[in-house]
Parts: structure tokens; sequence; C-alpha cells
């Protein structure tokens, strides 16, 4: 089951901290294209900035993955204050791997969250963790 994600939302924000509290997951990895913003987009919409600040507000730890460049993840990433990990390579798990030693968690607090079947719910999988899949953005 590979490919099938845990849970499905239809955006970022339909995941709840009160969610999360019931699953176990204290972490979140995020992707960037499609999750958090449009393809190749700098700006944060309102809704995903509350989401954001939500999240903190209930102490849930968040970090950016990404497969794209650091051009491309630093700019986003500071804008919206998040630590990032660049040319992640998923669906190899060597990403959420760096993500979770930085976050400072065990593997089962951790969810990827992302938009991609064959990057982000398969890079969960390999790595044991589950996925978070949401509709893509834009």
């Amino acid at each position: 089951m590979l490919l099938t994600p845990e849970y499905i939302f239809r955006a970022i924000e339909a995941i709840t901290p009160e969610f999360l509290r019931q699953h176990g997951i204290t972490a979140l990895v995020l992707d960037v294209d499609n999750t958090l913003t449009g393809d190749g987009s700098q700006q944060l919409d309102a809704t995903v900035q509350q989401w954001l600040d939500t999240m903190r507000a209930a102490g849930v730890r968040l970090t950016i993955v990404s497969n794209n460049t650091a051009a491309r993840v630093r700019p986003f990433a500071d804008r919206v204050g998040l630590a990032w990990v660049p040319l992640a390579c998923k669906p190899l798990p060597v990403g959420l791997a760096v993500a979770r030693r930085r976050l400072g968690v065990r593997k089962n607090q951790m969810a990827m969250v992302g938009d991609q079947i064959f990057t982000d719910r398969l890079a969960a999988g390999l790595y044991g963790i589950p996925c978070l899949y949401t509709m893509p953005r834009g």
C-alpha cells in the first residue's frame, strides 16, 4: 500500500491540530509546490498563513522538504518562517530523515503533507510515516 495515502484532505487548511493530536502527530513535513502554494509561486494565501499560525500555536513542529533547489525554496521558506530541506530527492526518504533529525522527533510522531503520490506519498511510505495527502492547489 505504498501508493495509497492514509488520509486525504481537500486542502492543507483542512488538517487540524485536533486531528494531529488524535493520531499522535506532533510534527509535519510540508511540500511546497501545489501544497502550501501554487506551482512556482512565492505567494502564500492568507488561509494558509492562518493555518501555519494555528499549527504553531498548537505546538506542531513544521518544516519544508522539497525536491526544488535552494534558490526556489529559501525565499519562500524565509517569508513564511519555516526551516527547509531542498533537493530532497523524494521519493527517496533521505530528506525526511534529515527533517526528522532537525525536528527532534521520532518517526511515529511525524507525517508528510503533500499533493503528489509518486513523490510525497511514496517517500512517506518508504520512510514508514503516514502521508496526509492534499488535493493540489492551483
